[in-house]
């Protein structure tokens, strides 16, 4: 089956100083059927082709389809800025085994070639949605894939955190903070902080406490549908720290609120035929790999 894209966008990460040689490869196969549109970070490293290159944020925008090479970094940056125009995301992994870009440059172009032709396997991943409300009005808006977290910052106590959800009282607890994750970001800090692991699939969002002064306070998984609220209770004046994936919001006060709700648009990812999720979990957790006789 042909697929109808037309325009691909290429974003690389910028700080790889390896990454030229997978780029030209991957412009000089895509300029023979394609138009291509390259981030202008990355096009400087192009050579032998005339370019055309934009901002990051411009491709969702002006692109059918956007190429990540990098790694998951470089994912999530491309899924930020695909998801409000419904365009799909396909990741080349440079290096380490990523749980999102799953083709590795020594596959190219064979797996980008079938991909292209139509034989893939599409899945879609929520996104949050985080405003910081400060005396009734939003003074910050955020889109995250992987997770909201929040942290205590510039100070050596514990922050105290309101959690309701759907204006209902969940908890409170002291802590050093609390992340808010996707499934898709139950493999990176949820899991690093204990939490567990959520098969993409389902629709479903999990609460990570940071270092809770309450060792039976645990993470929690609840319905993706809900409004989730959080406050902090303290009276002395600290500054807490929001990260959206890796976007801050500094200076985050006691008397702010942070609301967080799913976004209305998904993540759209372009596997290879055979994608399976939990071989990529035994291989990049180092699990069992052996099937069982």
């Amino acid at each position: 089956m042909q697929t109808s894209f037309k325009t691909i966008g290429i974003l690389g990460k910028p700080s790889d100083p390896g990454i030229a040689a997978t780029l030209n490869v991957l412009y000089g196969y895509l300029k023979q059927n394609y138009a291509v549109i390259i981030d202008n970070d990355s096009a400087s490293a192009i050579h032998g082709f005339t370019v055309d290159a934009c901002a990051v944020e411009q491709l969702g925008r002006r692109c059918d389809l956007v190429i990540a090479i990098g790694g998951d970094g470089t994912f999530l940056a491309a899924a930020r800025v695909t998801a409000d125009y419904d365009v799909p995301v396909i990741g080349i992994n440079l290096g380490r085994l990523g749980f999102l870009a799953d083709i590795s440059p020594n596959e190219l172009p064979g797996k980008l070639h079938r991909i292209l032709q139509g034989e893939f396997i599409e899945e879609k991943r929520c996104l949050l949605h985080a405003k910081v409300i400060r005396n009734q009005r939003v003074i910050h808006e955020e889109t995250a894939f992987n997770e909201v977290a929040i942290h205590r910052w510039v100070t050596p106590s514990m922050i105290e955190i309101v959690t309701k959800i759907d204006n209902v009282f969940l908890n409170s607890q002291r802590s050093d903070g609390l992340i808010v994750s996707t499934p898709t970001g139950s493999t990176a800090y949820s899991l690093s902080a204990g939490g567990p692991i959520l098969h993409p699939a389902l629709n479903a969002l999990v609460l990570v406490p940071l270092n809770p002064h309450t060792l039976s306070n645990r993470p929690i998984v609840i319905d993706d549908s809900v409004e989730i609220e959080i406050g902090f209770c303290q009276t002395k004046q600290i500054n807490a720290l929001v990260t959206c994936d890796h976007v801050e919001i500094p200076d985050v006060l006691i008397s702010d609120k942070i609301v967080i709700k799913k976004h209305p648009k998904s993540v759209r990812i372009l596997h290879p035929e055979g994608h399976d999720f939990f071989q990529i979990l035994r291989t990049k957790l180092n699990w069992s790999g052996g099937y069982p006789n």
